[in-house]
């Protein structure tokens, strides 16, 4: 009874089915048919113009597009518990040459204009001093909170104010959009989003991220950084395939809501141990290190977050059962 991590989830069967049919001799890197079909794709569930990349991780996708944003003696604009900056082992730095990470706070790890100009107000216009260039924002955030499109508008307001570019990493992204039952442009480009991380390897699909440039200029480069961090796939209509995939029937969003449903039904047990409002698959509780061990003990699978906290993470296939037994569980602590 594992919830340790939406990426532990199986790979979808349609996304298996797509993969085998993509199994026959195509255009090697991006130049097969299932890779050129991709704008296009996109385009219609974002409703305008956009160019997508297929790689293989969400650290790729997320620093492959700050990298086509920030020079390496600028900086990024992110929360302090953004995946960015606790989770990714340095690969911002790594990617876009030194650029900095430049910390925000904000109340459920999520970002706001005004978290945003306290860092950004007090850097003198001179050499010495890191300028930023871009700010990243997570749909949904670090602990499971998802943006609503007003708040998404207010900060895009902000960064074109200040002549800074907007990226989101959307590692969940379905589960926020299917939160908030509204157009994904809404919760994303519309609000002045330049460039989306669109994650899939948490909602069924194998090995397929997609990077969603809404800001055409920015793309131009992106094939060229693509190619020489080494995640220019030869067989790249597989990842292609996987997108597809998602993207057909809308599976991404029948997923994620599969997943978040299941979070509800949990944290229905939950009463008052909850440490952020649940709004996509991700549940922190309040737990003892003996109310931990009980857990355990019982065959669930979770992540410790701290001394005295848990996190419990659902997924697209998560067993009615075992979600079951898992609030029946945390009621009976």
């Amino acid at each position: 009874m594992q919830f340790l991590s939406d990426n532990q989830a199986a790979v979808h069967p349609k996304v298996w089915e797509a993969m085998r049919a993509a199994d026959a001799a195509d255009t090697p890197y991006d130049g097969d048919v299932i890779s050129q079909s991709l704008d296009q794709a996109f385009g219609e569930v974002f409703g305008r113009e956009c160019t997508v990349l297929w790689v293989a991780t969400g650290t790729a996708a997320n620093c492959l597009a700050l990298g086509t944003m920030v020079p390496p003696h600028g900086g990024v604009i992110c929360h302090r518990e953004a995946h960015i900056e606790m989770d990714e082992a340095g690969a911002p730095g790594f990617y876009l040459h030194g650029a900095k990470l430049m910390l925000a706070d904000g109340e459920s790890a999520k970002l706001t204009p005004e978290g945003i100009a306290a860092v950004a107000d007090p850097i003198r216009d001179d050499v010495h001093q890191v300028q930023p260039h871009a700010i990243s924002i997570t749909q949904a955030s670090e602990y499971g909170c998802a943006y609503r499109p007003a708040e998404v508008a207010a900060i895009g307001d902000l960064a074109r104010a200040r002549g800074l570019k907007l990226h989101m990493d959307g590692a969940r992204f379905a589960n926020a959009t299917a939160f908030l039952s509204c157009p994904p442009a809404e919760a994303s480009c519309a609000g002045g989003v330049d460039a989306l991380s669109f994650g899939c390897v948490k909602n069924g699909a194998m090995s397929a991220e997609a990077v969603v440039f809404f800001d055409q200029e920015l793309a131009a480069t992106a094939f060229y950084r693509r190619k020489r961090a080494g995640h220019l796939q030869s067989k790249g209509r597989f990842l292609a395939a996987q997108l597809l995939a998602m993207l057909e029937d809308d599976l991404w969003l029948s997923n994620a809501r599969h997943a978040n449903a299941a979070a509800q039904e949990i944290v229905a047990s939950a009463k008052d141990r909850l440490m952020h409002p649940v709004e996509a698959n991700e549940i922190f509780l309040r737990c003892t290190a003996g109310e931990r061990d009980a857990l355990s003990q019982q065959g669930f699978g979770f992540y410790d977050w701290g001394d005295d906290a848990a996190r419990f993470v659902t997924a697209w296939n998560s067993d009615e059962t075992a979600v079951a037994r898992l609030g029946q569980a945390i009621a009976g602590l």
